[in-house]
């Protein structure tokens, strides 16, 4: 039987309200112009100095019937009249002179169409490394300012060192987005403090916390791209697995296409910044093979004869003088001639994955550019593409490397053992691999120096192509000016008529720091004076200070490629300065500190103001001790850890460190009927990590030390089903990361002595002769009960490889050793000899 429901006629004129709003279409963006504010909706442009805004009050009128009332609704805030769409590219590690727009003998057509119808910029400078220039280029503030004066695993506790961008440091992602832009992150995000990677959070300090919309991509400053540890949002996904050749730098391309093309189609006029930033050309160098084909036998010419090359191909491109001179060779590398017929085979491989690599990413890049075009957005969209977040990488050693790992744990694989067994599988899976240096320094031709040196434009000049048809005429112009990556940010919000706001979640702002690039869009402004009269330069105690024309730095105690390399600690004596004339030297080939002693010192003198304005203080020169120094992270103060659940996917950074230590691992487990397989307990991979696991019912515990070595505990007998309780103890002979704190490394990488128990009794004693001194493999994660990302050893397993019986408990208990007064006393000393 059915039941008639009759409504009251107040309720029954509400639902017919209720309807009628979803029926009247609702006008969210287009140049109409708001609505009058007593009708159904409008809209407005947010035109104030706090974010966000205060709630207006209702204006409608409320009686007590609806019927009598008018009904109202708040504005959605839009961009102002005629903003553009932006579309923000940062490529990574690529030098100068290493794509074809700017000399380079790569081809990266993106590049060229954004230079060529819009401007080419060669006088455009970072930070040196990753973190700090990201975090500058997202702020607009200097990278001090932004609290990341080295990259996020480096952090310290100070201001202009924490890795943590303060609530008073608004990113262009948070004032967009409050302005009425969708925002959105792809790729690299290497600004979330590495001890607040976790599932854990908190957010704040993820892309999702700063202002962007929907984050797809990577946390640290590098992954794999054949098995990245990824992210949508903060939810680890894993979409390679099962699918053989699948690979991130497509995959984003991908994703930013369908999410653009879902902004475009649900909310056609709702302008979209997009900050896309791929993981190439960082090592690991991950081509695929058709790309890696192409480039197959194009650099048998040497880095030496490529580097003149490339310099007379940027005098005929105009994106140098013709004045310019060609920086001498160094000393500390080998020329092409001098190499023996081994290390030119090696050499010419790793290069041309890199090249591959390269263009590889440009090409995608380009797909993503493409897309705009067909959706007809291109004409309203600002493109900004940054070549490289600082210079060429050093990080993979004169004689190139497999697997970055390694390097960065001071290991270097020898040119035969890379042949051997690497050579067929460069840029494969199989390999974390970096170039070497020689090709390194050709790629920042005509200058010296490469990543991580920001005394030298090596370092930080990179090439940067900015195009919007709609409002930039001078297509294909070259601009000289000399501009920074803080300069970004303000040049977007001229583009799109914003302010930057006073004070956003009630915080009071820092002033943005950069200026806007903008004036030099016009042709009549093309050779304008620089707007950017003076910018300091600050890595790992190397320095520089531009003002008006002139520069003054540091020359590099070290170079950069010896990545544990102890510096002297008198940062503000060791260093030689150096002076030049950027009028006359473009390329800081003539020192004029010995017959200008005077501008020399007034330029010394400021960067002393800019330093202390900055928060650039103290410096700090040291390397491989600030990779461990106490964070506050998940494990910080902790020795013991518990886990009675199958877990993964947490960072290292919030994960318990075995390397430098004693410890003791202790799993109690169930076995089903049939025998026990997979992992217990496991943290790194493929290049570095160690792994306790059942392989067809034996206990097993394994050390992969950098994939040069494996080490390996295996009891004889499988486990009959049933509870069984696996330990494995190691006993460290170093004296550990103590030893860092006086930049002496006698304490780590040392031997040690693991036995491996089942139900108390031993099975398995080994010493092993060596450890890993620094880091496992940082894109790797720390997981109980299966296996993410690589194995530590493909020989026994693949992921996920999850344990098919029952964890009731696993501990994990951390002896680390402590230094008597003598240790650190003698350490002292043994310092201040070197010294």
């Amino acid at each position: 039987m059915r039941r008639k429901i009759v409504l009251p006629v107040a309720l029954g004129v509400v639902a017919a309200v209720v309807v009628a709003a979803f029926i009247v279409p609702i006008t969210i963006g287009g140049d109409s112009g708001p609505a009058a504010p007593g009708s159904a909706h409008h809209r407005e442009s947010l035109q104030s100095k706090a974010v966000p805004p205060i709630p207006p009050q209702f204006a409608g009128e409320i009686k007590p019937v609806v019927k009598d009332s008018k009904v109202w609704w708040p504005p959605t805030i839009v961009p102002p009249k005629r903003a553009p769409n932006v579309l923000l590219i940062m490529t990574d590690d690529v030098g100068f002179g290493a794509p074809s727009t700017f000399g380079g003998v790569i081809p990266t057509p993106t590049l060229d169409r954004i230079a060529q119808t819009g401007l080419r910029y060669t006088r455009f400078h970072t930070t040196a490394l990753c973190s700090p220039t990201r975090a500058a280029l997202l702020t607009g503030r200097n990278h001090h300012s932004a609290g990341f004066g080295t990259i996020s695993e480096m952090s310290t506790g100070f201001p202009g060192y924490d890795s943590i961008i303060g609530r008073d440091t608004a990113t262009i992602g948070r004032m967009l987005v409050e302005n009425g832009y969708a925002t959105s992150w792809f790729g690299k995000n290497h600004n979330t403090p590495a001890f607040q990677a976790s599932q854990a959070g908190p957010f704040n300090q993820w892309p999702i916390g700063m202002g962007f919309d929907y984050f797809y991509g990577f946390v640290g400053g590098d992954t794999s791209q054949w098995q990245p540890n990824l992210f949508r949002g903060t939810d680890p996904i894993h979409p390679h697995v099962g699918k053989p050749g699948w690979n991130l730098t497509t995959a984003m391309a991908d994703d930013a296409i369908a999410h653009i093309k879902r902004l475009n189609e649900t909310v056609p006029d709702k302008a979209f910044f997009v900050h896309y930033a791929p993981g190439g050309t960082h090592a690991p160098h991950h081509a695929t093979p058709e790309w890696i084909e192409k480039f197959k036998g194009k650099f048998s010419m040497g880095w030496n004869s490529l580097r003149e090359q490339i310099f007379a191909n940027q005098k005929k491109l105009g994106v140098i003088p013709q004045d310019a001179v060609l920086t001498a060779w160094p000393d500390e590398l080998k020329k092409w001639d001098a190499l023996s017929a081994d290390e030119k085979k090696l050499f010419e491989r790793q290069v041309e994955v890199y090249a591959a690599y390269l263009a590889y990413t440009d090409h995608e890049i380009g797909r993503v550019i493409e897309a705009i075009e067909r959706m007809g957005q291109l004409d309203n969209t600002l493109v900004i593409y940054v070549s490289g977040d600082n210079g060429s990488s050093p990080e993979g050693s004169p004689v190139g490397t497999p697997n970055e790992v390694a390097q960065f744990n001071s290991v270097e694989v020898p040119v035969a053992e890379q042949l051997k067994r690497y050579y067929d599988s460069w840029g494969s899976e199989r390999t974390y691999n970096h170039m070497a240096v020689g090709w390194t320094w050709a790629f920042s031709t005509p200058y010296r120096w490469t990543k991580q040196v920001a005394s030298h434009f090596g370092g930080t000049r990179n090439g940067v192509a900015i195009s919007w048809p709609a409002r930039i005429k001078d297509a294909g112009g070259i601009r000289n000016q000399f501009h920074h990556v803080i300069d970004i940010v303000p040049t977007i919000l001229e583009a799109a008529g914003i302010t930057a706001p006073d004070a956003v979640d009630g915080i009071r702002q820092k002033p943005i720091e950069g200026v806007s690039m903008a004036y030099s869009w016009d042709k009549a402004n093309a050779n304008a004076p620089s707007a950017r009269k003076t910018q300091y330069f600050e890595m790992f105690g190397n320095r520089g200070i531009y003002h008006e024309g002139w520069y003054a730095n540091t020359r590099p105690i070290s170079p950069p490629w010896a990545l544990g390399a102890t510096p002297p600690s008198d940062v503000m004596n060791a260093y030689q300065w150096e002076l030049y004339d950027l009028g006359k030297d473009w390329t800081q080939s003539n020192d004029l500190a010995a017959s200008n002693p005077a501008k020399l010192k007034e330029l010394k003198e400021l960067f002393l103001m800019e330093a202390a304005r900055y928060q650039v203080f103290p410096l700090d020169n040291t390397l491989a001790s600030r990779m461990v120094v106490p964070r506050p992270s998940a494990t910080a103060g902790r020795s013991d850890f518990t886990y009675r659940r199958p877990l993964t996917g947490i960072p290292m950074g919030s994960a318990p460190q075995l390397l430098g230590t004693s410890y003791r691992m202790r799993a109690e487990v169930e076995v089903p009927q049939g025998g026990g397989e997979g992992v217990i307990a496991t943290q790194g991979g493929r290049f570095g990590g160690w792994g306790l696991y059942l392989l067809k019912g034996k206990p097993v515990y394994t050390w992969n030390l950098l994939d040069l070595e494996r080490v390996r505990w295996e009891g004889a007998e499988a486990l009959s089903a049933g509870k069984h309780v696996l330990e494995f103890e190691f006993q460290y002979d170093g004296r550990g990361f103590a030893t860092l704190a006086q930049n002496d490394t006698s304490g780590i990488g040392r031997s040690g002595t693991g036995v491996l128990k089942v139900d108390g009794k031993l099975v398995a004693s080994r010493k092993m002769e060596r450890t890993i001194p620094i880091t496992l493999q940082w894109d790797e994660t720390f997981d109980i009960g299966s296996d993410t990302g690589t194995p530590v050893d493909d020989r026994d397993y693949q992921v996920p490889f999850s344990f098919n019986g029952r964890l009731a408990k696993v501990t994990l208990t951390l002896d680390r050793p402590q230094l008597a007064p003598a240790d650190e006393q003698g350490m002292k000393i043994a310092k201040q000899g070197r010294e």
